[in-house]
């Protein structure tokens, strides 16, 4: 997509009602949630939780 057309796309966005950027949120979590990408992440990641291993969804912010 061009920056031109995200651009637009996001002022449409804007404009929508509450309820509207609701069912465009839900609309895109599902997208990814259906993408192979995201399933074999969430294999992987119950995986891990199986064998006993623990899994933050927000990375620690470290300091150097």
């Amino acid at each position: 997509m061009s920056a031109t057309a995200m651009l637009q796309l996001k002022q449409q966005l804007s404009t929508l009602t509450e309820k509207e950027r609701q069912e465009a949120s839900d609309f895109l979590r599902r997208l990814k949630e259906n993408s192979p990408a995201w399933q074999k992440e969430m294999t992987r990641r119950m995986a891990e939780m199986d064998a006993g291993k623990k899994f933050r969804l927000n990375k620690p912010v470290t300091h150097a």
